[in-house]
Formats: structure tokens, C-alpha cells, sequence
């Protein structure tokens, strides 16, 4: 089963993809939350320090949880009209159609610039050279911290693949 848009129906695989995106990166900005907030999540030592610093971490976990989960409802936008037309309510630009071009352009970047981030920061971080670190997370909190930053590596391939399906569905419309 398909749903449609103004260029034909998306397949089911998309939808699913593009809705599971936001869920993905969920589990890492309430990890960070809970940091930002002072839940102690397994730094100690130096970088508990650091990471319990009064002040600087809470309003920059805060912005970088809520960058990062509107980034990835961004993905909704390639299964939805509002990715096609411009919503009507948009001043001067309502009702206009999207060139396919540009969310094309814009979330292969997109799916690009996130293979570059997420890979090291989640295979990287979570490796022994960080992991290893008296000070990071250790045991049950590190176990937590990776299952929480894991599902991350999923949103490249599955913007890419929504976004492949969103470029044929448009490609032959105009």
C-alpha cells in the first residue's frame, strides 16, 4: 500500500523510512537532556567536570537536541505534499511547487554531511580509545550511552534511500 502526494504515491518502504527517522534520533537527545538536566549519566573525573560545568551545557544539549530532531523531521518532507508545494499559509510563496532539485540537493547533503558525523561520533566515541577513558561512561551507563547514540546510524542510509524514492517519484512530473 502507497500513500500519494501531488506526484504520485510514495511507497510504503519511504514512509516508514522517513517516519522512523525522527524516532531514531530521539533516544540520543533525551541522553543528552538527562545530562543537561544534572541526571548523572556516567562521566567522572575531569570529564565529569566538564560535563556537569554550571551553566554552558544545559542550553547547549538543549539546542543541539531540538536542532537535531527538527533536522530529522525534515526527512517527513519527502514523503508529504509540503515537500512538493510550498504550504499555503507560507507568505508569498504559498502554493508554489518545490523544484525537485533543491530537497534532492539539500538532503543528499544532508545524508552526506550526517555519514561524516555520525560514524565518528558514534563508532569513534564509543570505541576503546574514548570508552576506555576512567572517566567516561563505564558499565551500564556506557551501555546506555552507545544504545542511545547507536540507532543514529541508521538516518544516513535511510534519508539517502527516501531520498532516491522522493527524486523518482518527481523526476518525470513538472
Amino acid at each position: 500500500m502507497t500513500t500519494a502526494t501531488l506526484a504520485g504515491p510514495v511507497p510504503r518502504w519511504a514512509r516508514w523510512a522517513a517516519h522512523a527517522v525522527p524516532l531514531l534520533v530521539l533516544p540520543s537527545g533525551l541522553w543528552r537532556i538527562a545530562l543537561g538536566v544534572g541526571i548523572p549519566v556516567g562521566f567522572t573525573g575531569e570529564l565529569g567536570r566538564l560535563y556537569h560545568a554550571p551553566g554552558w551545557i544545559t542550553p547547549y544539549v538543549f539546542a543541539l537536541t531540538l536542532a537535531a530532531e527538527a533536522v530529522a523531521l525534515l526527512t517527513l518532507g519527502l514523503v508529504r505534499p509540503w515537500g512538493e508545494v510550498v504550504p499555503g499559509w507560507v507568505p508569498r510563496l504559498g502554493g508554489r511547487r518545490i523544484p525537485t532539485a533543491l530537497p534532492v540537493t539539500v538532503a543528499a547533503i544532508g545524508a552526506l554531511a550526517l555519514t561524516l558525523i555520525a560514524i565518528p561520533t558514534v563508532a569513534l566515541w564509543n570505541g576503546p580509545e574514548n570508552m576506555g577513558d576512567p572517566d567516561a561512561p563505564q558499565g551500564l551507563a556506557g551501555w546506555i550511552m552507545t544504545a542511545c547514540y547507536a540507532p543514529q546510524l541508521a538516518w544516513p542510509p535511510l534519508l539517502a534511500a527516501v531520498t532516491v524514492a522522493y527524486w523518482r517519484r518527481r523526476r518525470g512530473r513538472r
